[in-house]
């Protein structure tokens, strides 16, 4: 399941990073502590999702969110 798809203020555990190649979207998701074994919640959802990695929140596109991929 990708991150556009979880469930609100629940954690989730980073499976994947899967960006089809794209090394500069691999080095930025992975500069923001986004890489598998790493735990992840979506803190809100609008247009583009805020989530929480580790004790800082980020807002990304749902592009971005669709290359995460999480256990459920």
């Amino acid at each position: 399941m990708t991150l556009n798809e979880v469930e609100l203020g629940r954690e989730y555990t980073i499976d994947s990073v899967e960006t089809g190649g794209d090394e500069e979207m691999e080095s930025f998701l992975f500069s923001l502590g986004c890489y598998s074994g790493e735990k992840i919640t979506v803190v809100d959802r609008k247009r583009n999702l805020v989530v929480a990695i580790k004790d800082a929140r980020y807002n990304i596109d749902p592009e971005l969110a669709s290359a995460i991929k999480v256990n459920i």
